[in-house]
């Protein structure tokens, strides 16, 4: 094997490594908002876990986030829980930030 090849492989694999990484944090932000959301629903015990198993499920609707905030923010209209879409997108920030520390730390 050449030292491109070695480099053409290594480059692979980093990407396909950064991937999962994205995927797993991605996934994890979802269920940490999907906890969020369900406090600010009055959800908890079983209700609770199954709401933000939900949460990540919606991620898979589209490609992208819209798909979550759509959920979110409908279900808290629905509920006539007071949250701004600026809040909703500020916590699905703040949460990817502790998402990504979470599986770097874990992986």
């Amino acid at each position: 094997m050449s030292t491109f090849d070695k480099r053409e492989d290594a480059f692979e694999k980093r990407y396909v490594h950064d991937e999962e990484m994205q995927f797993k944090a991605m996934a994890r932000r979802n269920r940490l908002l999907g906890q969020w959301a369900a406090e600010k629903l009055g959800l908890a015990g079983d209700e609770a876990v199954e709401y933000a198993k939900a949460v990540v499920r919606a991620d898979f609707e589209e490609p992208g986030e819209e798909d979550v905030f759509r959920k979110i923010r409908g279900d808290f209209d629905a509920a006539g829980v007071e949250q701004s879409d600026h809040q909703i997108r500020r916590t699905m920030e703040e949460l990817m930030a502790e998402a990504i520390t979470q599986v770097k730390t874990e992986g």
